[in-house]
């Protein structure tokens, strides 16, 4: 198969067609739209936030691939599982877990949903059935491997639905868990948000094939790319695969084709991309690409849209204070939740004096 050129691979997806929209779609759409600049909005006041040194450690930003996170979560059950990388904060929050927790989390505050332990790269959340954040590249795809087997063993007619990037394509646990889902037939998501750079390579100096979904092909598995800058693209594909997953009890393999606005971290210069080709993709950002559908068909007014983001910063500056006035873990804990195996008799001992609170953070 012959590979696309950089220019190819790096182009720009077609815009879909603007379609008049029935109005009784308007309210979901605007509910769409909210939730998209929810996430930008609360990522944008974290990097300020990271600046000002309230943020420690990593911070990997989510701006221009809103339209996944929250176009896939549309078809997603609360007791389906969700696997996401460590740029998780807009699957974070479009599956419901409360702002406020994950902005003290990033504070790494005790009122964070890992006890401040995690912080922006490990959010984890077993009400919402979040399994991370996960630091290393790949490391969530044998999970949700596992997470998927299980359910099949158990006879329960859930999805677990993984998100990775394009770097992740190329480490070994990707074909190990593709390999095995397809053999296991096991109820998997696979979303791959391909946003053409791994870190600061892009995908033509690192695939020998850089179609995706020829990738998925290679072990027998059904998949699709889609515009990942169009939530209702995402949307529409995201409800096709998850019912084929359900029904079938089988893998499918979900590209998205995006782009990040920001660098690959807080940390990184951005010298191996041309400042052209980042403001080409910017005006197909998902936010205003459907902000101005809405408007241009009278479904969504300036006072409507001002109205929206003063709710949202409202929501954030509350998650401010909430991890603001938040606790920090005593040093006494230090060690809390650390085990050694060598000295049975001391673990015994120290499981005997676990409160329940302890034991149920333990599986954090």
């Amino acid at each position: 198969m012959k590979n696309k050129t950089a220019v190819e691979s790096h182009s720009l997806p077609k815009s879909a067609p603007t379609n008049s929209i029935d109005p009784k779609q308007a309210e979901h759409l605007r509910d769409l739209l909210q939730q998209m600049l929810r996430i930008r909005r609360f990522e944008d006041k974290c990097a300020e936030l990271y600046s000002a040194m309230k943020i420690r450690g990593f911070l990997h930003l989510y701006n221009g691939e809103e339209a996944i996170a929250v176009g896939v979560m549309q078809s997603l059950k609360p007791e389906d599982a969700i696997v996401a990388t460590y740029r998780e904060h807009g699957q974070a929050l479009a599956r419901g877990v409360p702002m406020n927790v994950v902005m003290a989390e990033m504070f790494g505050k005790l009122e964070g949903c890992c006890r401040g332990r995690g912080g922006s790269m490990h959010l984890f959340h077993k009400e919402s059935h979040f399994y991370g954040g996960n630091a290393i590249v790949g490391g969530g795809l044998p999970l949700a491997v596992g997470l998927a087997l299980a359910d099949k063993k158990l006879g329960r007619k859930q999805v677990t639905c993984c998100f990775f990037g394009d770097g992740a394509a190329a480490e070994g646990e990707f074909h190990e868990a593709m390999n095995l889902a397809a053999l296991w037939k096991v109820p998997l998501l696979f979303v791959c948000e391909n946003n053409l750079y791994a870190m600061g390579t892009a995908i033509e100096f690192s695939h020998s094939v850089n179609n995706f979904t020829e990738k998925a092909k290679s072990y027998g598995m059904e998949s699709v790319s889609v515009d990942g800058m169009d939530v209702l693209a995402v949307e529409e594909a995201a409800q096709k695969a998850v019912e084929f997953v359900r029904d079938r009890l089988k893998p499918f393999f979900l590209e998205c084709r995006t782009y990040r606005f920001r660098a690959h971290s807080m940390f990184d210069a951005e010298l191996y991309r041309d400042k052209k080709e980042v403001e080409a993709w910017r005006q197909r950002c998902p936010i205003t690409t459907l902000t101005q559908k809405l408007q241009s068909q009278g479904l969504l007014s300036d006072q409507d849209l001002a109205t929206m983001k003063t709710s949202i910063d409202r929501e954030i500056e509350a998650a401010i204070a909430f991890a603001e006035a938040g606790t920090w873990e005593p040093i006494e804990d230090l060690t809390r939740f650390v085990y050694s195996q060598s000295n049975p008799e001391s673990n015994s001992e120290l499981n005997s004096e676990m409160t329940t609170s302890d034991r149920q953070a333990r599986v954090l």
